[in-house]
């Protein structure tokens, strides 16, 4: 294991706030006393790290969750001298984990976690969104899972999950999302407009569509870009023109509504005419 550490920030909406992803890997690092103003929130992914915290000390394994309050100082390094440890974090402002909550701000009494479904879905949107960090996948997929996290594991309670006239909602938020495909609006502001939390706006889509809104547009778009590589376009020019970030983003998304990648698809279709 190596040392090296990679910062992603991925903005959970266009022109949303920023949240910060970071990808670590050492073998010797120890970080100095220090704390953030956001919620540390990491997943162990390999080796062990022993963090002092609180005046007693957490130890790490890879699955574990850890939840780091704001402000509390907290250091980290290897649980031992020969395996190093891995891990990923996100930093997350306060307000984030309170839009399906009540009672104030989340207060994590058991910083570490043994919870091994949330550790997987919040180890994936981190990969994910670090390797392409889509504001309105960043803002569909983490809010989500940060509400998970304080309603499970937190002291805070959890508001009502019944959504009056949710498949309406779901139906506008849909049409918002399918008539401006290349420069979606964010879900906050959305949400804003409906008199919703976020949060609940997510619950109705999710409740209505089956899906988030950000597979849902992927898929739409995916269907909009099928249309353009028959015509002949290349998949370079068809991802910009349909809302993808670039060819790759494209191709993530074509092979998994699809099962083969753009170009393979333009090219059967050319060669059936």
């Amino acid at each position: 294991m190596t040392e090296q550490a990679r910062w992603t920030r991925a903005r959970l909406g266009r022109c949303g706030p920023p949240l910060d992803l970071l990808t670590a890997n050492f073998r010797r690092h120890t970080y100095a006393p220090h704390a953030h103003d956001e919620y540390t929130i990491g997943v162990c992914v390999g080796g062990s790290e022993v963090i002092d915290y609180r005046g007693g000390h957490i130890r790490t394994g890879p699955g574990t969750i850890v939840v780091l309050d704001p402000g509390e100082m907290h250091t980290g390094g290897p649980g031992n001298a020969t395996d190093g440890y891995a891990y990923r974090a996100l930093y997350a402002e306060p307000s984030l984990l309170t839009d399906g909550t009540l009672g104030g701000l989340p207060h994590f009494r058991e910083p570490l976690l043994d919870d091994p479904e949330l550790a997987t879905a919040l180890r994936l949107a981190h990969t994910e969104l670090s390797a392409c960090p889509d504001p309105l996948e960043a803002e569909s997929r983490l809010p989500w899972l940060l509400t998970a996290l304080a309603r499970r594991h937190s002291t805070a309670r959890s508001l009502s999950d019944e959504i009056p006239g949710a498949g309406a909602i779901a139906l506008t938020v849909r049409d918002r999302l399918a008539d401006e495909l290349t420069a979606p609006p964010s879900l906050a502001g959305l949400a804003a407009e409906l008199g919703l939390s976020r949060y609940q706006l997510l619950r109705a889509f999710r409740t209505t569509m089956g899906i988030p809104p950000y597979a849902w547009l992927a898929q739409y778009r995916v269907h909009r870009a099928r249309g353009l590589l028959e015509a002949g376009l290349r998949p370079a020019e068809v991802a910009g023109l349909v809302g993808f970030a670039d060819q790759a983003h494209l191709t993530r998304w074509f092979r998994r509504v699809l099962g083969v990648t753009p170009a393979a698809y333009r090219n059967s279709v050319q060669d059936a005419r």
